[in-house]
């Protein structure tokens, strides 16, 4: 199998920004609301030595981009504690979008970049719509489900949060039978459009 290197450069970069910024962001909501946990311990930082996960931001993007056609994966999490939010329950919902909303904000910047190098930018909005948008799929840890705990009945929220340690398994089952397909036709539509609106 041949691999083009600047490719995989390419994806590396798109990608660990994208998820870097994404996890920054949390933080940085976080942290406006009244819960300083990952400035404590150093997460607070867009150093992406503190944010790459080998395998999540190396390895698979790789195998995926190769095996499936599109880049995907995380990077670690940044730390929130809940508790120290000043609104916990409404806080929550803001904390979590923070990443999504952030995403598309690349996405966005990306499509002014397009005249600079179209292939590149791109695949910069496609990865960063598809981090939003999986993320926002309400399977706990993702972020969607922090908004659907944070809408929830108290007693409801933590029912459906002890979904968490099985989340991604269940993702994982999702993502093996074809489940999330459709995201990837979803995503190449805004692609479209936005690509179409710059050539306009």
């Amino acid at each position: 199998m041949n691999v083009d290197i600047l490719l995989v450069l390419e994806i590396i970069f798109i990608l660990g920004t994208a998820v870097i910024l994404h996890e920054y962001a949390h933080g940085w909501a976080a942290l406006k609301l009244g819960d300083p946990t990952a400035k404590i311990l150093g997460r607070l930082t867009l150093n992406p030595i503190k944010h790459i996960d080998p395998i999540g931001t190396i390895l698979v993007p790789i195998i995926t981009k190769l095996t499936l056609g599109f880049p995907f994966g995380w990077a670690k999490p940044v730390p929130v504690n809940f508790a120290n939010l000043r609104n916990p329950k409404q806080d929550m919902i803001f904390v979590a979008l923070a990443g999504p909303a952030t995403n598309i904000v690349l996405a966005l910047i990306a499509t002014l970049l397009l005249p600079l190098s179209p292939d590149l930018f791109i695949m910069a909005i496609g990865i960063n719509l598809m981090l939003a948008i999986f993320n926002m799929i309400p399977i706990p840890p993702l972020d969607g489900s922090r908004v659907v705990a944070g809408l929830l009945p108290t007693p409801l929220a933590r029912q459906y949060l002890y979904l968490e340690p099985f989340g991604f398994i269940i993702l994982l089952v999702l993502i093996q039978v074809g489940a999330f397909n459709f995201l990837g036709y979803f995503v190449m539509t805004l692609i479209k459009i936005l690509v179409g609106q710059w050539a306009a």
